[in-house]
C-alpha cells in the first residue's frame, strides 16, 4: 500500500485542503518550526493529523483547530492534545506565549497570516503556503511587499524551505513553501516611532508621485529626503518594491534624526 493515504473526500471538496502526506516533508516543517520544548503550539487546519502526531511525538502541547468534524474526531486521543472543531480565524489567541504551525488552505493564507501578526502572544508561525506567496512575502523574487516592510520592525520573515506538490494529497497545481514569521525580541524601531514608520511605508507604497522618493517628499522637506537617499546610496528612481527592509529602517532613522 502507498504511504500516501487518500484524502478525505468531503474535506477536499468543502474545505479545499491538500493534506501533507510525505513523512519527510512533515519532519521538515516541524524542524523548521524550531519550537521550544515547553512552548504551547496552536495548529491551524490539523487535517488528518500528520503534523499533530509529529508535534506530540516530540513532546509538545498542542491545541489543534480542524473545522471538519469528521477529521477532528479522528485526531489522536492524547493528554497533551486539545482538539477544537471550530474556525481558527474566529478564535481568540491563547493568553500566554505560543507558536503557530499549520498546513493551511491556500485560499485562507492572507487571513491566517493576519491573525498571527495581530496575536499578542505569538512567538513564531510556521505556515505551509503556496510557494509563490512565501517567496513574495520574503523578498525571494528580489522585490518586497508592503505587508513585509510594514511589519519588519516586529517580525522577521523568511522562506524555510520548499515542499514539492507531490508531497500532498490531493496533489495541488503548485509547490508549497515553508513560511516563517518570527517575532523579534526587541523591535527594530523605537516604540514611539513605529506608527510614523508604518505611515511612511503606506505612503511609499501608495504610488503618490511615482516613486518612493517622490512620495516621501510630500511629507518631508525634499532636501532632507534627498540627503537620506544619498547617505544610503539609493537612487531616487528606485521602485518602492526594490527597497530592502534594512534600507527602510535607515530611511526612517535619517528622516527623524535630530539635527
Amino acid at each position: 500500500m502507498s504511504q500516501f493515504r487518500a484524502a478525505h473526500p468531503r474535506a477536499r471538496r468543502v474545505y479545499g485542503q491538500n493534506f501533507l502526506a510525505d513523512p519527510a516533508a512533515v519532519r521538515h516543517v516541524i524542524n523548521a518550526a524550531d519550537i521550544a520544548s515547553d512552548r504551547l503550539v496552536v495548529e491551524v487546519g490539523a487535517g488528518r493529523g500528520t503534523l499533530t502526531t509529529e508535534l506530540l511525538r516530540r513532546g509538545r502541547r498542542v491545541i489543534a483547530y480542524e473545522v471538519d468534524p469528521g477529521l477532528a474526531a479522528a485526531l489522536p486521543d492524547h493528554e497533551r492534545l486539545t482538539v477544537r472543531s471550530r474556525d481558527f480565524l474566529a478564535a481568540a489567541p491563547p493568553a500566554g506565549e505560543f507558536a503557530v504551525v499549520g498546513n493551511i488552505p491556500y485560499a485562507l493564507t492572507s487571513a491566517v497570516v493576519g491573525w498571527c501578526l495581530a496575536a499578542p502572544g505569538l512567538v513564531s508561525a510556521t505556515l505551509l503556503t503556496q510557494l509563490e506567496y512565501a517567496r513574495k512575502r520574503t523578498g525571494d523574487y528580489g522585490r518586497w511587499s508592503r505587508l513585509t516592510i510594514e511589519t519588519w520592525p516586529l517580525f522577521d520573515w523568511y522562506l524555510a524551505g520548499v515542499v514539492p506538490r507531490a508531497a500532498f494529497r490531493p496533489v495541488p497545481r503548485v509547490d508549497g513553501g515553508v513560511l516563517r514569521l518570527v517575532k523579534r525580541a526587541e523591535p527594530l524601531v523605537e516604540a514611539g516611532g513605529l506608527g510614523q514608520y508604518r505611515r511612511n511605508v503606506r505612503l511609499g507604497f501608495s504610488g503618490v508621485g511615482g516613486s518612493l522618493h517622490a512620495s516621501l517628499c510630500t511629507r518631508y522637506a525634499p532636501a532632507r529626503v534627498t540627503a537620506a537617499f544619498r547617505a544610503l546610496r539609493l537612487d531616487p528612481r528606485t521602485p518602492v518594491g526594490l527597497v530592502w527592509p534594512e534600507q527602510w529602517l535607515t530611511l526612517h532613522r535619517l528622516l527623524h534624526a535630530k539635527r
